[in-house]
């Protein structure tokens, strides 16, 4: 990960044992971003901060945020409203549930994060990745990552434990599409030709059999306007825990209070082998 920057850091805790990481962006957009400049001389064009109300350019110390209701009324917050807001700035990512993954529908996924450990993590970290490995299941968490609170899976990508953030379930839109509940049910024989059509395309997931066109038609357009000097170039603008446990025994202990939350007799733990 040496190549990579760190945006965040933290730990997974999952009943008494606490994995140190370091969290990483897993993906990169490479989204083509134009910039609105002037067509005569390449300058790029500035937007002022103007108050609707009165019409003039406001500076950033005079910017507060506001909550805008439904029928339109403006609720104006400052930093002692937003104080007393539950606390978002724990350092804890903190598994809840171990769930079989098919309970979770992809379309709650939001981004992905890779989770690399500290140096004193290295062990847990592997007995984590390992366990998930192995489970037909994935690990829902709560973190906060950018003041919000949301929660999050945990799963195993290349032995690497990857976390993926989702959206509440009331960010999730109902469809609602007037009459596709009407239309016709397709007859038995085209819907045995469509199966075959599934058949034939049917194929293995390869990444490298697609190409991001647009981007690639974009980049060459750019250099054939740069080798035939089709540039404009604008003036410079002015300047604007570290805590060791013994593992086993934690773990002995997060199953017996787990047991003991459901009603059930924990196991007695095992002792050590004599030497």
């Amino acid at each position: 990960m040496s190549s990579m920057r760190a945006i965040w850091k933290g730990a997974v805790s999952f009943g008494l044992v606490s994995v140190p990481v370091r969290v990483y962006s897993a993906t990169e957009s490479h989204d083509i971003s134009f910039r609105q400049v002037h067509a005569s001389d390449g300058g790029r064009i500035k937007y002022q901060r103007i108050c609707s109300l009165d019409g003039e350019e406001v500076s950033y110390s005079d910017i507060a945020k506001g909550y805008e209701t439904e029928d339109g009324q403006m609720v104006i917050l400052d930093d002692a409203d937003l104080a007393e807001l539950p606390a978002t700035s724990s350092r804890e990512i903190s598994v809840e549930k171990f769930v079989p993954r098919d309970q979770i529908d992809p379309i709650l996924f939001e981004k992905s994060y890779y989770l690399e450990p500290e140096t004193l993590g290295a062990k847990p970290y592997a007995l984590l990745r390992d366990a998930l490995a192995g489970a037909d299941r994935v690990a829902v968490a709560t973190v906060s990552l950018r003041t919000r609170m949301t929660t999050a899976v945990l799963r195993v990508r290349d032995d690497v434990i990857v976390m993926q953030t989702m959206m509440w379930p009331d960010e999730i839109r109902e469809p609602d599409f007037a009459g596709i509940n009407d239309i016709e049910a397709p007859k038995p024989q085209e819907l045995a030709m469509a199966k075959m059509l599934i058949e034939t395309l049917a194929g293995d997931y390869d990444p490298e059999d697609y190409e991001d066109d647009y981007a690639e038609a974009v980049h060459a357009l750019v250099e054939a306007k740069l080798e035939g000097g089709e540039v404009t170039k604008a003036p410079e603008e002015a300047p604007a825990s570290g805590e060791v446990i013994d593992l086993l025994a934690a773990l002995q202990k997060s199953v017996a209070a787990a047991k003991s939350a459901r009603g059930e007799e924990a196991p007695r733990p095992r002792n050590p082998p004599r030497s």
